[in-house]
């Protein structure tokens, strides 16, 4: 059959648009890198609170606290945005409150002074950085032929891998490293440090360009927004109670529920533990983030044909057996050493563990209800996510001893693993798409 050149025209078109949105995981990984788990972690414990066991646990609670809003919330906000239609302008409106919130931190001098202000700039940051993601990673069903799905959730994740790697290499040539940082950067009050902030700000509205100029969106309904809000709620409360239509759906999410919270206490406690646990400086962390760039990197892009080849539960499966072993290792590491190569080791499963479940919940979400269901999809992730970090904040503190207070994160991915068996793969019947 002979291809036209309007089919070839439009076949360029989707490939632009799912470039773009794979770009928009580029633009927003600086964010998770260098904010959450990295720089402005080890920052607050060291340079602000002072102290790694009150530092980590604060952080914990800050984490905590942005999940437990975006849990609440994203479901309803899901189910508003399908009976409006379009996404776009949520994913624009919480990528701008994530930039504005990371912009702020900035001014967060290194004094206990600053302990309030830098805790809420955060977490609001990271309240638009999650909500973002529940659109984001709704548009993925639209745009991505279903055999392909999990080929562009790998790829999305290792190229958002890829840009935590060039923003650490950046921050660490010409911030952290140098006598003179660039653009007449000054070192006192941490200032090299601080100005993080400002640049993960800036990274992130700038690559954050592409998805909205060229990524389609669904079409508008004319629905109002007060009809869209009491049709969303509605919705969503009739999701809840024919539960029982979607039973594999809502057994994953239980499931992602609880091995993400494994996930979100590496993330937001991780950089934390490696400063206080090792001694490691602001230069060593920002190396052995890297190293975890890198593996994580390659994890997804080589996960990703074998979530389209043998399905994504099997991936997701394998990825928790590797972070069970790997999260243990590196907690109980006895030198930096040990550390580096588990932590390295644990990078390997991390993407495929994130990618594959985005891909999951992409082939199961009822095209009418794929935004709500990913409003779900984001429940699940942030619905107890504040049980990771402060559970291991709690053990921390009673403890006292930090690798005691992380290792409660390999209980997670035990837990959630366990709780995979019962989740059936997608169907394979063909659902439309754009592409």
């Amino acid at each position: 059959m002979t291809v036209t050149a309007e089919a070839r025209a439009e076949e360029r078109g989707n490939r632009r648009g799912l470039i773009a949105w794979a770009v928009y995981d580029w633009a927003n990984s600086a964010f998770t890198t260098l904010i959450i788990t990295f720089i402005f972690a080890a920052y607050f414990s060291k340079g602000i609170v002072k102290d790694d066991v009150e530092g980590q646990a604060l952080w914990g609670y800050a984490a905590g606290t942005s999940a437990f809003v975006v849990a609440i919330l994203s479901p309803i906000l899901g189910a508003i945005a399908d009976a409006r239609g379009r996404r776009k302008p949520w994913l624009a409106a919480f990528t701008a409150l994530c930039v504005v919130g990371t912009a702020a931190l900035w001014f967060a001098q290194p004094s206990r002074e600053w302990i309030l202000f830098a805790f809420v700039a955060v977490a609001i940051a990271n309240i638009g950085y999650e909500f973002g993601g529940v659109f984001y990673n709704a548009m993925l069903g639209d745009i991505a032929k279903r055999e392909a799905i999990g080929r562009w959730s790998g790829w999305a994740w290792a190229l958002g891998y890829g840009g935590g790697l060039v923003t650490l290499v950046v921050m660490l040539v010409g911030f952290v490293l140098p006598e003179q940082p660039w653009f007449g950067v000054a070192k006192e009050n941490a200032a090299n440090i601080r100005i993080v902030g400002p640049f993960v700000a800036v990274w992130f509205a700038l690559f954050a360009i592409p998805i909205f100029l060229y990524t389609p969106d669904r079409p508008t309904t004319g629905v109002p927004v007060g009809t869209a809000i009491r049709d969303g709620i509605a919705k969503m409360a009739s999701t809840f109670r024919n539960a029982r239509q979607h039973t594999n759906a809502f057994r994953f999410l239980i499931a992602r529920m609880i091995y993400n919270d494994g996930l979100v206490t590496v993330f937001a406690i991780g950089g934390i533990y490696a400063a206080g646990r090792f001694g490691m400086s602001q230069t060593e962390l920002i190396q052995f983030g890297i190293l975890l760039n890198v593996t994580a990197g390659l994890g997804a892009f080589g996960f990703a044909w074998l979530d389209d080849r043998r399905g994504a539960k099997a991936t997701v499966m394998i990825a928790l057996i590797g972070l069970a072993v790997t999260s243990l290792a590196a907690v109980f590491a006895p030198t930096a050493g040990w550390f580096w190569a588990a932590g390295a080791a644990l990078g390997i499963f991390v993407g495929p563990a994130q990618a594959s479940s985005r891909s999951f919940m992409a082939r199961i979400a009822p095209p009418a209800a794929s935004t709500e269901f990913f409003g779900l999809y984001g429940l699940s992730g942030r619905a107890t996510a504040f049980a990771g970090p402060v559970t291991a904040a709690a053990v921390t503190q009673i403890s006292g001893d930090q690798s005691v207070g992380l290792s409660t994160v390999t209980v997670f991915f035990v837990v959630g693993l366990l709780l995979m068996v019962a989740v059936k793969e997608p169907p394979a019947e063909p659902a439309p798409a754009c592409v």
